[in-house]
């Protein structure tokens, strides 16, 4: 079992997800249920699957999970960015959290491509 809170790319999900309900605090109450769930949904996904994978026996299941983070964090980069279109958030804010996905993304998309390998040698032994 590996230690999730080890784990970089859980850390650059968990901090994105703080921010992100931290910055959707002022959505409109109209979108409650509607987009201020979506991207904190997608958002808490991300380091959630992390956790979740990292406890898994084999690095198949764990890589399984992994992909689903890749994929939650695909979707809250998506609805940070209808909320700025929705002038939610301001471009500014915006930016700063596309940095973050970007950080996030590559730090995950390392951590999938070096497990991926592992279970490649695997295979071959």
């Amino acid at each position: 079992m590996r230690d999730y809170k080890k784990i970089r790319a859980w850390a650059l999900a968990d901090d994105l997800t703080v921010a992100v309900y931290q910055a959707t605090k002022s959505f409109p109450a109209t979108e409650i249920y509607a987009l201020t769930s979506q991207v904190r949904r997608a958002a808490y996904s991300v380091p959630a699957n992390i956790a979740e994978g990292a406890s898994r026996k084999t690095k198949k299941d764990y890589l399984h999970f992994l992909y689903i983070a890749r994929g939650s964090l695909s979707e809250a980069e998506y609805f940070l960015h209808l909320s700025e279109r929705l002038l939610y958030l301001s471009a500014t804010d915006c930016g700063v959290f596309n940095d973050r996905v970007i950080e996030t993304q590559k730090c995950l998309f390392g951590l999938i491509k070096a497990v991926e390998e592992e279970l490649i040698c695997e295979e071959n032994d």
